[in-house]
């Protein structure tokens, strides 16, 4: 999957996921394959990685992922896991909003390490210059 703006939502994809993306937002609702975010270089992606596995997937040249710790990130993914649910009458999305509070802390937040400064909103209340 590349994507250079849309704004998708899947339950899961395989290897080179989000790679050379360069905008938009990309929701991924289940495992990602190996390689995910090898030369992104724009957008943002969220993973729900429910097996704890994310780490030993993601490529760490060009990105930061930590989990989803402000309130203008998280809202705007529940949004999206909402209109997905709504869209696809996902089981699996109604599931985890209907536990949200549960499921959130197992989002990752993909961010290309060059667009750390060009963000709406701050990914945290700490800076991230060290991680970049």
């Amino acid at each position: 999957m590349r994507n250079s703006g849309a704004t998708t939502v899947v339950e899961g994809c395989g290897s080179n996921g989000c790679e050379y993306m360069t905008g938009g937002t990309a929701v991924i609702l289940g495992p990602v394959g190996d390689n995910f975010a090898a030369g992104m270089t724009g957008g943002m992606a969220f993973v729900y990685d429910a097996d704890g596995l994310f780490e030993k997937h993601v490529n760490p040249d060009s990105v930061v992922w930590l989990r989803v710790a402000m309130a203008h990130w998280q809202d705007g993914l529940r949004s999206l896991v909402e209109e997905h649910r709504a869209e696809s009458n996902s089981a699996f999305a109604a599931r985890l909003l209907a536990q949200w509070e549960v499921e959130l802390p197992r989002f990752w937040q993909v961010v290309p390490k060059e667009m750390l400064t060009r963000l709406e909103a701050p990914l945290t209340d700490e800076p991230l210059a060290a991680r970049a």
